[in-house]
């Protein structure tokens, strides 16, 4: 046994669940876990397909502590990695991390105990571990596993391709024998195999559990008022954590200023903010409760808050496997969250100008691009499940009526469109597909206007032949009309609106167009039984309220995000439970023998005196 792993094991079980109980504190695996973690522990290869929330970073974290020698983790972001070593560090385990962040004397310091077999765990990027240095350095090193977390990064194929990724190709020659394994929460078919082929990982398992987040719900609004849509959203969770997405970094700064104005706590991030203000922001909404950051998708990889209980897009993300990333950091303890998001037509627009403006991108991966920004928007655009729908897009089926989507909690009706898309149709045809859609529907109500009237477009046919709806109704059926493929903005003529090959057919009425209905009113509360508060009873809430101070406390001496200390599950099990002794303690989830040195009486003391305090008010 390694000097980095005595001080834990002294007395303790080393098989896989004697470490997760002795380091940290449960009694048994999440689903899938288990499988992932023996298999890997005996020294087999595997590829791990897990939602956000499921406990991917056990699958290498467990196996680490039982192999003999250090494991490497390959991970794309400084963030990501200070935090996990942080939170790892806090479970009295030897990790550290090697990256731009530490001084020469710090990095030197680490490398001396790598060298010196002291340390269980190290984080890299893979820029950093396969340079010709760093893999020389390694040479001497007894390597216990190979972990890459992200993996999604190495495809391609893949949303958030990073080309220093594919590097990572040259790991199997470089450390033959040592287990590796790949890890993402993002990975459609076509994208599991890309990793698999580019990591050549053709032996490994493949380890997939149900992308399912249950506890999240999700809506989907046409945007309208985008303020004030967001605003009545955020009403529901004042106090609470969460996220807010936009499309670039002019609108994340008005976004966050605005809501301050609002009443709430709120801090902007994107990658062109001082790096050094970027990281405090990011450090404040990790260690500060009830703070909404407004963000580019520059941020959230990898970021390990649990607490998150609400993100909100004010934009159309670019691919389903964006959205789903996105959404699902909120609720990462299991508890109920939301994903809210508004679109329209010109999110579409503009999502598709960016996959056809790149340069140096061939014609074959803007087609995949492209299909997976439509197979997003037939997500926004469905009248059935949206879970269904999500789920549908990695491979898992799921029988819909989940109870916890505005399309099940709020139907929407859908009718005969046929004449309604020919008459769309046929404005933008007669107007020369030179325009965009504000002057077609324009055409369609009949409005005279200097625009209408100086191209002629007042003496077409179609001058008016939409007049019996309002130019609000027409918006949804040329966004759906865009969704299904009948139409498509050309971004060489300035995003003007033209016919698709299929709009023949439409015209020939040899498809039927059907529409949905817009939704009207707000959607229903969610009805899954299965949806789970803290299961608190009203006379535990006040310790509970109080043990959270303590920790609060606790965090900030400590400069530690406060679920680092303990999460509010373990907390709410102090509050139910009451333990009157260090051997009662040890019995509470989430209580590691490292965190029971550091916190157990501490947490003891503050439930003892909560209760004095009580006693003496009942005795008043």
């Amino acid at each position: 046994m390694t000097s980095a792993t005595a001080h834990l094991f002294d007395k303790e079980d080393t098989s896989p669940l004697g470490v997760l109980r002795s380091v940290y504190g449960y009694d048994s695996f999440r689903e899938g876990q288990q499988d992932v973690i023996e298999h890997v522990t005996n020294g087999g290869d595997a590829l791990v397909l897990f939602p956000t929330g499921r406990g991917k970073s056990l699958c290498y974290q467990v196996p680490a502590l039982c192999r003999e020698g250090t494991a490497i983790i390959v991970s794309p972001l400084i963030a990501l990695m200070h935090d996990q070593v942080q939170a790892l560090k806090e479970r009295g385990i030897a990790a550290e991390y090697l990256n731009s962040n530490l001084s020469e004397e710090e990095a030197a310091d680490v490398k001396r105990r790598l060298r010196a077999g002291e340390l269980k765990m190290i984080y890299m990027a893979p820029e950093r571990l396969m340079m010709d240095p760093t893999l020389q350095m390694l040479s001497g090193v007894n390597v216990s596993l190979l972990a890459v977390d992200e993996s999604h990064c190495i495809a391609s194929m893949g949303h958030d391709f990073r080309p220093e990724y594919r590097q990572l190709s040259r790991l199997s020659e470089v450390f033959p024998g040592v287990p590796r394994l790949a890890l993402t929460a993002t990975a459609d078919p076509r994208t599991r195999q890309d990793i698999l082929d580019q990591l050549r990982l053709g032996d490994a398992r493949v380890f997939t559990s149900s992308f399912d987040r249950s506890n999240i719900s999700y809506e989907i609004v046409e945007r309208t008022e985008a303020k004030s849509q967001l605003l009545t959203f955020l009403s529901k969770h004042k106090g609470e954590s969460g996220i807010v997405y936009c499309s670039s970094r002019k609108r994340v700064e008005e976004t966050s200023a605005w809501l301050v104005k609002q009443g709430f706590k709120s801090l902007p991030y994107h990658a062109g903010m001082d790096q050094a203000v970027r990281a405090k922001n990011q450090d404040a909404f990790l260690k500060q409760e009830g703070l909404c950051l407004v963000a580019t998708v520059a941020f959230g990889m990898g970021v390990d808050k649990p607490d998150v209980r609400y993100v909100a897009h004010m934009d159309l993300p670019g691919s389903v496997e964006a959205y789903y990333q996105e959404t699902g950091r909120a609720g990462r303890d299991g508890l109920p969250s939301e994903a809210w998001m508004a679109y329209g037509m010109q999110d579409v627009i503009f999502r598709r100008g960016l996959i056809d403006k790149q340069e140096n991108t061939s014609e074959q991966q803007k087609r995949i691009e492209r299909g997976k920004l439509n197979a997003l928007v037939g997500i926004c655009e469905t009248a059935s499940c949206r879970r269904q729908a999500i789920l549908s897009h990695f491979g898992e089926a799921h029988p819909g009526d989940c109870g916890n989507c505005d399309s099940c909690l709020n139907p929407v009706e859908m009718y005969d469109g046929t004449e309604i898309a020919i008459k769309a149709l046929a404005a933008v045809y007669r107007t020369g597909e030179r325009f965009g859609t504000t002057h077609v529907i324009d055409v369609l109500v009949g409005k005279e206007n200097e625009k209408t009237r100086k191209f002629g477009h007042v003496n077409l046919p179609v001058f008016g032949a939409g007049k019996d709806l309002k130019p609000a109704q027409w918006q949804p059926i040329f966004r759906q009309l865009l969704a299904n493929g009948y139409i498509f903005a050309d971004h060489d003529a300035y995003g003007a609106i033209k016919l698709d090959e299929s709009a023949r057919r439409v015209f020939k009425k040899e498809v039927v167009v059907n529409f949905r209905k817009e939704r009207v009113g707000a959607i229903a509360k969610p009805r899954r039984a299965e949806r789970r508060e803290l299961d608190l009873a009203e006379e535990d809430r006040p310790l509970f309220e109080a043990l959270r101070s303590k920790r609060t406390g606790l965090a900030n001496r400590a400069n530690l995000a406060p679920y680092m200390v303990l999460p509010d599950a373990t907390l709410a099990q102090l509050a139910r439970d009451r333990p009157d002794s260090m051997a009662a303690m040890e019995r509470i989830s989430g209580f590691g023998s490292a965190k029971l040195d550091r916190y157990g009486q501490i947490f003891l003391d503050a439930i003892e005196s909560f209760g004095s305090v009580e006693d003496n008010a009942m005795t008043m």
